[in-house]
Protein backbone atom coordinates (compact mmCIF):
# COMPACT_ATOMS: atom_id res chain seq x y z
CA UNK A 1 0.00 0.00 0.00
CA UNK A 2 1.40 3.38 -1.02
CA UNK A 3 1.57 5.78 1.89
CA UNK A 4 3.13 8.67 0.02
CA UNK A 5 5.51 9.72 -2.68
CA UNK A 6 8.77 11.46 -2.02
CA UNK A 7 10.25 13.73 -4.65
CA UNK A 8 13.65 15.33 -4.68
CA UNK A 9 14.67 18.49 -6.44
CA UNK A 10 17.70 20.70 -6.76
CA UNK A 11 17.42 24.46 -6.45
CA UNK A 12 20.32 25.86 -8.50
CA UNK A 13 19.89 29.40 -7.17
CA UNK A 14 20.57 28.43 -3.58
CA UNK A 15 22.50 25.18 -4.10
CA UNK A 16 20.07 23.41 -1.80
CA UNK A 17 18.58 19.99 -2.36
CA UNK A 18 14.94 20.03 -1.35
CA UNK A 19 12.72 17.14 -0.48
CA UNK A 20 8.93 17.25 -0.48
CA UNK A 21 6.48 14.63 0.60
CA UNK A 22 3.19 13.99 -1.12
CA UNK A 23 0.61 12.30 1.01
CA UNK A 24 -1.79 9.64 -0.28
CA UNK A 25 -4.53 12.18 -0.99
CA UNK A 26 -2.10 14.30 -3.01
CA UNK A 27 -1.06 11.30 -5.12
CA UNK A 28 -4.70 10.35 -5.75
CA UNK A 29 -5.49 13.93 -6.76
CA UNK A 30 -2.61 13.98 -9.25
CA UNK A 31 -3.66 10.61 -10.71
CA UNK A 32 -7.25 11.81 -11.02
CA UNK A 33 -6.16 14.98 -12.83
CA UNK A 34 -3.91 13.03 -15.22
CA UNK A 35 -6.73 10.56 -15.97
CA UNK A 36 -9.14 13.42 -16.61
CA UNK A 37 -6.69 15.13 -19.00
CA UNK A 38 -6.12 11.87 -20.90
CA UNK A 39 -9.87 11.33 -21.25
CA UNK A 40 -10.36 14.88 -22.59
CA UNK A 41 -7.58 14.34 -25.15
CA UNK A 42 -9.18 11.08 -26.30
CA UNK A 43 -12.62 12.66 -26.60
CA UNK A 44 -11.19 15.54 -28.64
CA UNK A 45 -10.07 13.01 -31.25
CA UNK A 46 -13.61 11.66 -31.61
CA UNK A 47 -15.06 14.46 -33.74
CA UNK A 48 -16.36 12.07 -36.41
CA UNK A 49 -18.18 8.75 -36.37
CA UNK A 50 -15.83 6.18 -34.91
CA UNK A 51 -17.40 3.04 -36.29
CA UNK A 52 -18.83 4.14 -39.60
CA UNK A 53 -20.19 1.26 -41.64
CA UNK A 54 -18.64 2.32 -44.94
CA UNK A 55 -20.14 0.54 -47.95
CA UNK A 56 -18.47 0.89 -51.34
CA UNK A 57 -20.63 2.16 -54.17
CA UNK A 58 -21.23 -0.29 -57.00
CA UNK A 59 -18.46 -0.58 -59.61
CA UNK A 60 -20.49 1.28 -62.25
CA UNK A 61 -20.53 4.31 -59.93
CA UNK A 62 -16.77 4.32 -59.23
CA UNK A 63 -15.98 6.95 -61.84
CA UNK A 64 -12.27 7.48 -61.06
CA UNK A 65 -9.73 4.63 -61.26
CA UNK A 66 -7.56 5.97 -58.42
CA UNK A 67 -10.32 6.29 -55.82
CA UNK A 68 -13.00 4.24 -54.13
CA UNK A 69 -16.16 6.03 -52.98
CA UNK A 70 -17.99 4.75 -49.91
CA UNK A 71 -21.17 5.79 -48.15
CA UNK A 72 -22.45 5.17 -44.63
CA UNK A 73 -26.07 4.01 -44.88
CA UNK A 74 -26.56 4.62 -41.15
CA UNK A 75 -26.21 8.38 -41.77
CA UNK A 76 -29.06 8.72 -44.29
CA UNK A 77 -31.31 11.50 -42.99
CA UNK A 78 -34.40 12.42 -44.98
CA UNK A 79 -36.32 15.70 -44.75
CA UNK A 80 -38.92 15.80 -47.51
CA UNK A 81 -37.11 15.47 -50.86
CA UNK A 82 -33.71 16.24 -49.30
CA UNK A 83 -31.45 13.50 -47.95
CA UNK A 84 -28.20 13.96 -46.03
CA UNK A 85 -25.49 11.30 -46.27
CA UNK A 86 -21.88 10.76 -45.15
CA UNK A 87 -19.40 9.87 -47.88
CA UNK A 88 -15.77 8.73 -47.83
CA UNK A 89 -13.37 8.99 -50.77
CA UNK A 90 -10.34 6.76 -50.32
CA UNK A 91 -7.48 7.47 -52.74
CA UNK A 92 -5.06 4.79 -53.92
CA UNK A 93 -2.31 7.43 -54.25
CA UNK A 94 -1.61 10.47 -52.11
CA UNK A 95 -3.36 13.64 -53.28
CA UNK A 96 -2.16 17.23 -53.02
CA UNK A 97 1.03 17.05 -55.06
CA UNK A 98 4.06 18.45 -53.26
CA UNK A 99 2.08 20.75 -51.01
CA UNK A 100 2.19 20.34 -47.23
CA UNK A 101 -1.53 19.53 -47.31
CA UNK A 102 -1.25 16.07 -48.91
CA UNK A 103 -3.90 13.50 -48.04
CA UNK A 104 -5.09 9.94 -48.69
CA UNK A 105 -8.80 10.21 -47.90
CA UNK A 106 -11.66 12.68 -47.60
CA UNK A 107 -14.92 12.49 -45.67
CA UNK A 108 -17.84 14.53 -46.96
CA UNK A 109 -21.33 15.39 -45.89
CA UNK A 110 -23.51 15.53 -48.98
CA UNK A 111 -27.08 16.59 -49.55
CA UNK A 112 -29.14 14.87 -52.23
CA UNK A 113 -32.23 16.46 -53.78
CA UNK A 114 -34.36 13.50 -54.87
CA UNK A 115 -36.97 15.59 -56.71
CA UNK A 116 -34.49 17.66 -58.76
CA UNK A 117 -31.93 14.84 -59.22
CA UNK A 118 -28.96 16.86 -57.95
CA UNK A 119 -26.27 16.64 -55.25
CA UNK A 120 -24.11 19.11 -53.33
CA UNK A 121 -21.28 18.89 -50.82
CA UNK A 122 -21.94 20.53 -47.46
CA UNK A 123 -18.65 19.76 -45.67
CA UNK A 124 -15.34 18.12 -46.54
CA UNK A 125 -12.44 16.98 -44.34
CA UNK A 126 -9.13 15.63 -45.69
CA UNK A 127 -7.14 13.01 -43.73
CA UNK A 128 -3.51 12.00 -43.95
CA UNK A 129 -4.41 8.30 -43.56
CA UNK A 130 -6.53 5.88 -45.56
CA UNK A 131 -10.25 5.44 -44.82
CA UNK A 132 -10.66 8.70 -42.89
CA UNK A 133 -7.91 7.99 -40.37
CA UNK A 134 -4.80 9.81 -39.27
CA UNK A 135 -4.19 13.51 -38.91
CA UNK A 136 -6.82 15.94 -40.15
CA UNK A 137 -5.08 17.92 -42.90
CA UNK A 138 -7.85 20.36 -43.71
CA UNK A 139 -11.53 20.32 -43.26
CA UNK A 140 -14.87 21.28 -42.06
CA UNK A 141 -15.21 23.67 -44.95
CA UNK A 142 -18.78 24.60 -45.75
CA UNK A 143 -20.08 24.84 -49.28
CA UNK A 144 -22.37 27.67 -50.24
CA UNK A 145 -26.06 27.17 -50.93
CA UNK A 146 -25.77 27.37 -54.70
CA UNK A 147 -23.24 24.63 -55.54
CA UNK A 148 -25.64 21.96 -56.77
CA UNK A 149 -24.45 19.47 -59.39
CA UNK A 150 -26.78 17.55 -61.67
CA UNK A 151 -26.57 13.77 -61.24
CA UNK A 152 -24.85 12.29 -64.30
CA UNK A 153 -25.05 8.60 -65.28
CA UNK A 154 -22.16 6.40 -64.19
CA UNK A 155 -20.84 8.80 -61.54
CA UNK A 156 -20.47 8.45 -57.78
CA UNK A 157 -23.19 11.11 -57.41
CA UNK A 158 -25.58 8.80 -59.28
CA UNK A 159 -24.70 5.99 -56.88
CA UNK A 160 -25.36 8.28 -53.91
CA UNK A 161 -28.61 9.51 -55.44
CA UNK A 162 -29.72 5.88 -55.97
CA UNK A 163 -28.92 4.99 -52.36
CA UNK A 164 -30.51 8.13 -50.91
CA UNK A 165 -33.64 8.22 -53.08
CA UNK A 166 -34.31 4.49 -53.31
CA UNK A 167 -33.83 4.20 -57.07
CA UNK A 168 -32.10 1.21 -58.66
Amino acid sequence: MMKGLSTYGYDSSSSIISCTYMGRNDVMLVLCRVSFCLMIMILMQLDRPVCAAWVALADQHQSHPLQTVYMDPDTLHREGNMVGISVLIDWKAMQGGRSPTRFYSTTLTKQVDCAERRVRTLTATDFYGQMGTGEVISGGSDASEGHWRAVEPGTSNEGLWNAACGKQ
